[in-house]
C-alpha cells in the first residue's frame, strides 16, 4: 500500500510537470546564434573545446571578414551545404549583425597543435609564412595577415588557432574552385603558385604556433598589399 501511494504521488508530479508552462526563451541575437556553437568552438561543461578538429573559431575575427564569408556562402562562392542553408534567405543587415556579434567577443584560447612533421618541412612552412618566395610571386602570409598572424581590421582573418585540417581544406577549395572570393581573388592566385607539399608545410607550421598573449586583429597594415585583393580593397 505504501508503494502504491508513492507511485501515485510520482505520477501526479509527472502530470503536473507536463502541464507546467514552458520556460520562456529570450528572443535575442545571442540566443539565436547559440546554434552556431554546435560547430564553431563548442565546449563541454568544463569549458574544454570538444569540436576543434575541423571547424574554425569565430570569436574575435574581424567583422568585415565574417560578413564577407556569410555573403560568400549565400552567393555560392563558398561551398558548404549547411552554411548555405542557414544563410541563403538572410538579408545583408542581419548578416552584418551576426558578424558583429562574433567579432565583438574575445578570441578564444587555442593550444598549439602537434603535427609530427619533419623539421625541414616545418622550416619550409616558416619561410613561406614569414618571408614568402619572391622569385615565384608568393608573398609572405604576414604581409597581409599581420606580423602576429592574428588578422587585420576590418576584413583580413587571422591564421593562428585554426585546425591544420581546416587550413588544408581551404587551400584545396581554392585550388579546385569551390571556394572563391570577391574579385580579384588573391588567395586563389597564391594557392595556384604553391605545391601541395608547400601547402602542407604552411598549414603544419601555422597549427604548431601558439596564439600570442593578445590575439586580437591588428588595427591596420602597410598598404598597398602585395596582391590586389577584392575582399580587402585598398579603399575599404
Amino acid at each position: 500500500m505504501h508503494l502504491r501511494s508513492v507511485l501515485s504521488a510520482v505520477l501526479l508530479l509527472c502530470a503536473a510537470a507536463s502541464h507546467a508552462a514552458p520556460q520562456a526563451v529570450p528572443d535575442t541575437l545571442a540566443q539565436r546564434l547559440l546554434a552556431c556553437t554546435s560547430c564553431h568552438a563548442r565546449v563541454d561543461a568544463r569549458g574544454n573545446p570538444v569540436n576543434d578538429a575541423y571547424f574554425p573559431r569565430l570569436q574575435g575575427k574581424p567583422a568585415g571578414y565574417l560578413y564577407n564569408q556569410l555573403q560568400n556562402f549565400r552567393a555560392g562562392r563558398r561551398q558548404y551545404p549547411l552554411m548555405t542553408y542557414l544563410v541563403e534567405h538572410l538579408p545583408d543587415a542581419y548578416l552584418r549583425e551576426i558578424a558583429g556579434h562574433f567579432a565583438s567577443q574575445a578570441p578564444a584560447p587555442h593550444a598549439a597543435e602537434a603535427t609530427g612533421m619533419a623539421v625541414s618541412q616545418l622550416e619550409r612552412g616558416r619561410q613561406l609564412v614569414l618571408q614568402g618566395d619572391r622569385a615565384r610571386g608568393i608573398p609572405a602570409c604576414v604581409a597581409c595577415h599581420g606580423q602576429r598572424l592574428t588578422g587585420v581590421e576590418p576584413a583580413i582573418p587571422g591564421l593562428l588557432g585554426l585546425p591544420r585540417d581546416y587550413v588544408n581544406a581551404q587551400f584545396g577549395a581554392w585550388r579546385n574552385g569551390t571556394r572563391r572570393a570577391h574579385a580579384p581573388d588573391c588567395m586563389a592566385a597564391i594557392t595556384a603558385r604553391l605545391g601541395l607539399d608547400e601547402v602542407n608545410a604552411v598549414s603544419g607550421w601555422l597549427a604548431a604556433q601558439p596564439l600570442p598573449a593578445d590575439p586580437r586583429p591588428a588595427a591596420g597594415i602597410a598598404r598597398p598589399l602585395p596582391l590586389a585583393c577584392g575582399s580587402a580593397p585598398e579603399q575599404p
